[in-house]
């Protein structure tokens, strides 16, 4: 039997041999990048990934055996997300010094090379993309717009969807363990460039913690803890040809990646922020709760992002002996926001308006200003009879716009708002808003719950709704079913709004007000 490569010197000459022998192979140079746990190599169109012989408190590669189960979890785990880039799993033969690899059948047939059947180790093959590809160089660069994170959220809602929940006699996502794992993050954070700052993160943590126990215990139960990605920063995310998705999941140590799938979302939209990208933080997670339905995970989402925000202060910190009060310092800089009650604070916004009026637009603009939660009526409306958003009831053989399914479906916006607005976003509901019963209710909402109350006022001249809500017919992809019949019986029957009202109302003519001069006057002083 061959050696194998037990430690680091003979690692480190086992990668340098296969990057010589892949630049035979291909004929071009073959570029070799590392982190503290693997080196990678980028030959032709494809990329090597080769496992460090390291142990450490969260990870052990330290046996062959073990490299080899790990690799294989990595192209497992992965594909459920990036089957296109996962390859396949390969020995390495040979020895350290002249390794050999099986790059095709050939190559791994017995009868080919009978003396280097044993391997010595494992590698994944992946499909290798350009390095501006990353998200995080998209966003950098400003190339990352709302059309990617629209197919990125729609792509990770439906695969969290289809993860079973924890098993019932595993710890994972228990209210202990993740204050357990929080607290862990803080302790080197004491010792470092921001130690100043950590009195305020940890008492924000703890006060958090002690608001969060029973929410987190109900979001185990509902089984929202999940087998996820765990690791959704930007610079795991990639734009392929058709599509934007993750890769380079936790497959390494369980526990982080078997959480709540809020905390696994809370990363991206953490990172867009400190980014400078808080409008793509928003588009994010207004499609991804739109395509999940998941408003519950509200009430801990910015815990997450805090515990996210920790977790890259203190890897920067580390990386640098905690000496560099640079390293990390955006992170610092957003908890410092974060945890001072310096990011968008609660606020109830109604739209108001008939069908084709703007309001959904206006809408869409508002959240990415302010970083509000959007609830929308038809949206809701069709999740509550089992259909997706782009489904037609009548095709489906539903009525679904009964008076008892209109009672249904704001008693659902007025619980989501509920539980955004105690979570801490602004809210805006998306709903026509044709009764003045119906605006009542979010107005005690709001006086409940002491956030403010607007109205925001969406009209139009009848030419140009009717223009509009048969042109969305046409589309076909929109939620809202709404005809010219329905529009012409909505005009007819709504209920203006009262004199007590008024004040709380900003007016919109939409035929002369851009979105963005909309949300100017929304964000104005009423008086």
């Amino acid at each position: 039997m061959t050696d194998s490569p037990t430690d680091m010197a003979d690692s480190e000459a086992l990668v340098q041999a296969l990057q010589h022998a892949l630049q035979q192979h291909t004929g071009a140079p073959v570029q070799l990048l590392q982190t503290h746990i693997s080196w990678v190599l980028l030959a032709g169109d494809c990329a090597y990934k080769l496992k460090k012989p390291v142990r450490f408190p969260f990870l052990d590669f330290s046996t062959p055996a073990l490299r080899q189960h790990f690799c294989e979890e990595e192209v497992r785990l992965n594909r459920r997300l990036a089957p296109e880039l996962y390859l396949d799993v390969l020995p390495v033969q040979g020895t350290p010094a002249a390794p050999r690899l099986s790059l095709s059948a050939a190559d791994a047939s017995p009868d080919a090379h009978p003396e280097e059947v044993a391997s010595i180790d494992h590698l994944v093959r992946m499909r290798r993309f350009a390095a501006d590809s990353l998200l995080s160089e998209r966003v950098q660069q400003g190339l990352a717009g709302q059309d990617d994170m629209r197919v990125l959220a729609q792509r990770l809602a439906a695969f969290h969807q289809s993860l079973p929940g924890t098993p019932p006699e595993a710890a994972y996502g228990s209210p202990a363990l993740v204050l357990e794992e929080v607290l862990k993050v803080l302790q080197p954070l004491d010792t470092s460039a921001f130690s100043a700052s950590v009195p305020q993160w940890r008492g924000w943590v703890q006060g958090q913690a002690q608001r969060l126990q029973a929410v987190w215990q109900q979001r185990r139960d509902a089984g929202w803890v999940r087998e996820c990605h765990g690791d959704l920063h930007l610079g795991n995310v990639v734009k392929l040809a058709d599509t934007v998705t993750a890769f380079d999941c936790i497959d390494f140590q369980p526990a982080m990646r078997w959480i709540d799938v809020a905390n696994d979302v809370a990363f991206l939209t953490m990172d867009l922020q400190v980014q400078g990208r808080p409008d793509l933080a928003a588009g994010f997670m207004d499609d991804y709760l739109q395509a999940s339905g998941d408003y519950d995970a509200l009430a801990t989402w910015r815990f997450y992002e805090v515990y996210r925000a920790l977790v890259r202060a203190m890897v920067a910190q580390l990386s640098c002996g905690g000496t560099d009060p640079q390293a990390g310092l955006p992170y610092a800089q957003w908890l410092d926001r974060a945890t001072g009650s310096q990011l968008p604070q609660p606020r109830l916004v109604l739209m108001h308006g008939v069908s084709g009026s703007g309001k959904s637009t206006v809408a869409r603009q508002w959240l990415e200003h302010s970083g509000a939660v959007r609830v929308r009526s038809d949206v809701e409306r069709k999740r509550l009879f089992g259909l997706e958003a782009g489904q037609n009831s009548q095709a489906q053989g539903l009525d679904i716009y009964t008076a008892e399914a209109t009672t249904q479906t704001f008693a659902r916006l007025q619980q989501v708002a509920r539980t955004a607005l105690q979570g801490g976003y602004p809210v805006v509901i998306d709903a026509a808003f044709l009764r003045q019963s119906e605006r009542q209710n979010f107005r005690q909402l709001a006086d409940a719950l002491g956030v403010p109350f607007t109205i925001l006022d969406c009209d139009a001249d009848e030419a140009t709704l009717v223009q509009r809500v048969q042109a969305r017919q046409q589309q076909g992809h929109d939620a809202s079913e709404a005809t010219a019949q329905v529009l012409a019986q909505q005009l007819r029957q709504r209920e203006p709004l009262t004199p007590q009202e008024q004040p709380f109302a900003v007016r919109v003519d939409t035929t002369r007000t851009a979105p963005a001069q909309a949300v100017q006057r929304l964000l104005e002083p009423q008086g």
